[in-house]
């Protein structure tokens, strides 16, 4: 019942396949005892009181208490044996009982993309060499972020680490979450990189280890945490995935916690902006792509900036202009950005060159928050139509898989 978020860069291609490598040989190895004690996440019916309820079962079942959530959704996650997780199940005021899921980030290798969404054309952008900052709030949901990034406005204060159930800071171990924050908004000071949202506020929430994973349960603090702050974060960026699919009625039917999360969360009004995935596939099958109340992203391989497709490769095969080989496709995918070979921050200070729908949808979501900029208390239904509405048809879709045409991300009027 584990799902895996997956982080692919150049730094941390050989630990992955080494830790990968470790899992695969130990599951063969010893096959799990399918009563021994696991993860789980337990969620309330609305009207129990989250911190309450899981010190009663704590203390009635001997849980091991790890997360309690208290704002998207009322719960919490404990380890228990799937006869304990029976169980509480049971219990009056539980809505359902979920076990953990591994989820990994989506990234493949690396930036280019804020001169093709037309960020520095941008009004509000204003990307000139003058240090002139974006006046939003952005959530990255990912590995963390280097908190002492010289190109990026990191609000320290808002940090919040959700790995090993908080022990450590929220500074990012692997790079993916450092990356993913300056497309979204590395500062316009002549040095580095610029994001697409230029000094954006970023909100460091780490829900993923150095090795690029985590659990549903960790994923959910971080969704909890942006719900508890929706008053400040207008934009939060999930570059992350596992399997599932939408349910139509936000997990209510399926049993999944954070689909519930994420709706809770977007009904206060943050909007949510999440990687489509890079398995080549449908986005149905996976989440939180597939869910309808988020903006879910593909990515473009565009290696020069501008539409016509004359670029060179600068460092995977894909054609300029096409929608990248990588990337997930379908009904459930809303916009395009850029994807591949894409420059942006790094950890210890640094920077460096991935690709993956990973890098694609910070770009949508700095263009969600230029929009939040000029459009105090849009709702995420609103900034999700400007961004769709205002895309453009100027890329090639012979190599789209669904033959359905996404608009490209233009944040040229925002």
């Amino acid at each position: 019942m584990h799902r895996t978020f997956l982080v692919t860069a150049a730094a941390t291609a050989s630990a992955l396949a080494l830790a990968t490598t470790a899992l695969t040989s130990s599951a063969t190895a010893a096959p799990q005892d399918a009563s021994a004690p696991s993860g789980y996440v337990v969620v309330l019916e609305d009207s129990m009181v989250a911190r309450s309820v899981a010190n009663l079962h704590a203390d009635r079942f001997g849980l091991d208490l790890g997360h309690v959530y208290s704002s998207a959704l009322q719960g919490y996650s404990a380890t228990m044996t799937p006869q304990t997780a029976a169980l509480v199940e049971a219990l009056p005021g539980v809505d359902f009982v979920q076990p953990e899921r591994q989820l990994t980030a989506t990234a493949q290798e690396t930036p280019t993309g804020v001169d093709r969404a037309e960020a520095d054309v941008s009004p509000t952008a204003a990307i000139d060499g003058t240090d002139q900052r974006v006046d939003v709030d952005v959530a990255v949901i990912d590995t963390g972020v280097d908190l002492d990034h010289p190109d990026l406005n990191v609000n320290t204060a808002g940090a919040k680490n959700c790995t090993l159930f908080g022990i450590g800071n929220a500074d990012d171990g692997n790079g993916h979450g450092s990356h993913v924050a300056g497309t979204i908004g590395a500062l316009d000071d002549t040095n580095g990189v610029v994001g697409v949202a230029p000094g954006a506020r970023i909100w460091p929430v780490k829900v993923l280890n150095a090795a690029g994973s985590g659990t549903n349960a960790d994923v959910i603090c971080g969704i909890d945490y942006v719900a508890a702050h929706a008053d400040e974060i207008e934009v939060a960026n999930m570059s992350l995935g596992g399997g599932g699919e939408d349910d139509g009625s936000c997990g209510a039917s399926s049993g999944d916690a954070m689909h519930a999360a994420i709706c809770e969360a977007t009904d206060a009004g943050v909007t949510f902006v999440v990687a489509a995935g890079n398995e080549s596939a449908d986005a149905a099958t996976s989440t939180p792509a597939a869910y309808d109340e988020v903006i879910t992203v593909s990515a473009l391989a565009d290696f020069d900036g501008a539409p016509g497709g004359a670029g060179a490769s600068t460092c995977r095969a894909d054609e300029d202009d096409t929608f990248a080989s990588f990337s997930n496709f379908g009904q459930d995918v809303d916009i395009i950005a850029p994807g591949v070979c894409i420059d942006s921050t790094s950890m210890q200070g640094g920077y460096a060159t991935l690709s993956g729908t990973s890098m694609a949808a910070p770009h949508v979501a700095g263009g969600a928050a230029l929009h939040a900029a000029t459009h105090p208390g849009a709702t995420p239904s609103q900034v999700k139509a400007a961004l769709l509405g205002s895309g453009s048809s100027a890329w090639n879709d012979v190599d789209d898989p669904d033959s359905t045409k996404e608009p490209l991300l233009d944040v040229s009027t925002s």
